[in-house]
């Protein structure tokens, strides 16, 4: 059994298809948009939000992730309003971009974690089309401002590395941490998936 640091549906949804046994408990820290690559600003907010967790729930493994969307050296976090998102779609457009989550296992003050990154090749969008995707509402609450495993999928060439990395949590990067952790993801439930809020 561990704490999920994240209220992101997305997360746990993933979380639950591995088969996890966890709880849920948002983290209040303050998220970095600038101030590193983008490996350095994900794992610093992952780390973040872990140890803030980790705090109010000694002995209690937390999971932390932030995933950031980069594009050369700009860093694209969860659009503002429309106009912001229509702006990131422009520039993902026809291009390719990195997704990295950093990913953060905290018990008391030790700290293990590491960042995935993945390739993401969108193909040229049109204008009509970018209006039509931010009017669904689907790109507000996303970095970059799309959802791979929502309408966006059908804007995106290629992915070179891990998909659920895209989608917000790398699975195989957060079982392989939690090994050197020593965090049992399963507890009393292997195989069985559940979240507690």
């Amino acid at each position: 059994m561990f704490i999920l640091a994240s209220s992101s549906p997305r997360r746990q949804e993933l979380l639950q298809m591995m088969g996890c046994s966890f709880t849920v408990c948002g983290s209040n820290a303050e998220e970095a948009e600038s101030g590193g690559s983008p490996e350095e600003i994900a794992l610093g907010n992952a780390g973040s939000k872990a140890v803030s967790v980790a705090a109010r729930h000694p002995g209690v493994p937390v999971l932390g992730a932030d995933t950031v969307v980069a594009l050369g050296e700009k860093i694209y976090g969860k659009p503002r309003d429309e106009a912001d998102a229509v702006s990131m779609l422009q520039s993902l457009s026809g291009r390719t971009h990195l997704v990295v989550t950093g990913v953060a296992f905290a018990i008391g003050s030790n700290l293990v974690a590491e960042a995935a990154v993945t390739r993401v090749r969108f193909g040229s969008m049109s204008e009509e089309e970018i209006a039509a995707y931010v009017s669904t509402g689907e790109p507000m609450d996303k970095a970059g401002a799309y959802a791979l495993q929502g309408r966006a999928e059908a804007f995106i060439r290629s992915i070179h590395g891990s998909w659920s990395n895209v989608v917000g949590l790398p699975l195989y990067l957060v079982r392989r941490l939690a090994e050197k952790a020593g965090v049992d993801l399963y507890g009393d439930d292997h195989g069985e998936g559940s979240a507690r809020g």
